[in-house]
């Protein structure tokens, strides 16, 4: 039996509250404060996992509920082993999710808070209101019976007796209020298309946390919401996904860093062997790699250098003569034949599948995705069922080759980013998350 460490959710009512820079401030200042944070994140995203190893000092790894089975969100949460506390941070809103349950839930930030057994710690941000704020709070404490609520950070506070009215309003409603920020204009993070902008992006990201940990620790009650800390009842270790191969060159850098963490830490916890090189430095993959992974990230920030990248192109090539190659996302974009930027230039990339994708007119792909293997990838069979996630700006303007897989949404219903196939090389524009029904408890 596991048995995880009590832990709290922070969430808010909508993205753009300032749940971010709370989260990290926290975990940087319980750090401070002697305690082994153990980070987590709701739902699928692979930027802000980075962000909490910088404020926490330990691996962060995404919950989520609609593309992972009870077994792998156990075997997720025992890498809170040896944690004094665990903090999640919730995605969206509280309770925004999708239509269509998934292997657990919805996908909602609620479920994961439920399932763990988290307290709510609800971000709130009270500009343009007072005693409202109130209202607003007490509704999402109140509107999922039995979801743990721990209280309210008030955000964007504008002056003391704004504070007050604020409490006021809490106290009627019954909320504890766990701390009060005061508005300030230099705490938001950089951000671009995606969401924020890489951790190893950020200009100064040390001083960044070590200012929000600061400004944390002078506004709210860390005694009070370290003691709202809760935990879910001990539960049986799933087992982490089996790795691809044993060997496996992984692209990492500016360009090509989105993988879910879980997934890197499965490969290790396997045995497997991951061999970093990076695209943008030019280098090649390792020859004696079986496998060739190439991640998302943000290869039409940098097409010319990678176009230019004549040693990784011809190693690409080279290994793709005998062995798999696999792209998701940037890293499909980067094997096909070209990929066009923002400007309407087109760059050449490895060409080892037939892709062509521009950025010139932007079109928004984002959602859960479902995948049916039409002809294996690296790691699953032909009709292994596959969970992931799109989340992309980038329009297909050619696609010659065959099919990989049949791709839905979260509803069923088909999308036409398929994936394709070529000899050794596959590629999908989702990110993998888990397959149905192949990592069970051990």
């Amino acid at each position: 039996m596991t048995h995880w460490p009590p832990g709290l959710l922070v969430s808010a009512p909508s993205s753009g509250t300032g749940k971010t820079t709370v989260m990290l401030g926290l975990l940087r200042a319980l750090a401070e404060d002697g305690a082994t944070v153990q980070p987590f994140k709701s739902g699928p995203d692979y930027i802000d996992p980075a962000f909490h190893l910088a404020a926490s000092g330990r691996a962060s790894f995404n919950l989520d509920s609609w593309a992972m089975d009870d077994a792998l969100l156990t075997a997720i949460a025992a890498r809170a082993e040896g944690a004094d506390l665990c903090v999640g941070e919730g995605s969206m809103g509280l309770f925004d999710g999708v239509a269509t349950a998934g292997l657990s839930g919805f996908g909602t930030s609620a479920e994961t808070a439920e399932r763990m057994g988290w307290p709510v710690v609800l971000v709130l941000d009270v500009g343009g209101q007072a005693q409202s704020a109130a209202a607003t709070a007490l509704g999402f404490a109140s509107y999922r019976p039995g979801l743990p609520f721990a209280g309210v950070i008030l955000n964007r506070v504008a002056s003391p007796r704004h504070e007050r009215l604020t409490r006021l309003g809490m106290e009627r409603a019954g909320l504890p209020v766990l701390g009060a920020l005061p508005r300030r204009g230099d705490l938001a993070l950089p951000e671009r298309h995606l969401g924020l902008i890489q951790a190893v992006e950020h200009p100064d990201l040390e001083a960044a946390i070590a200012g929000y940990a600061a400004f944390l620790r002078a506004h709210v009650d860390l005694g009070a919401i370290r003691d709202a800390a809760g935990g879910g009842p001990a539960a049986t270790a799933g087992a982490l996904p089996p790795p691809p191969a044993q060997r496996i060159a992984l692209g990492r850098d500016a360009a090509f860093s989105f993988t879910y963490p879980h997934i890197l830490e499965a490969w290790r916890a396997a045995g497997a062997e991951i061999l970093p090189f990076s695209p943008l430095a030019d280098d090649a993959p390792d020859p004696d790699a079986d496998l060739v992974w190439l991640p998302g990230g943000y290869p039409e920030l940098h097409a010319a250098r990678i176009a230019a990248a004549d040693t990784f192109l011809a190693g690409l090539r080279r290994h793709a003569e005998t062995r798999p190659i696999h792209g998701e996302c940037g890293g499909y974009m980067a094997l096909g034949e070209a990929l066009i930027d923002k400007d309407g230039t087109r760059h050449a990339m490895a060409g080892l599948l037939g892709l062509v994708t521009s950025y010139e007119k932007r079109k928004f792909h984002l959602g859960y995705r479902r995948a049916v293997l039409d002809a294996p990838m690296p790691g699953h069979p032909a009709g292994a069922a596959l969970r992931g996630h799109e989340f992309h700006y980038s329009t297909i303007l050619e696609q010659p080759d065959a099919r990989l897989a049949r791709v839905s949404n979260a509803d069923g219903e088909a999308v036409p980013e398929t994936g394709s196939r070529r000899g050794h090389v596959t590629g999908t524009f989702f990110h993998l998350i888990s397959a149905e029904g192949a990592w069970r408890a051990s």
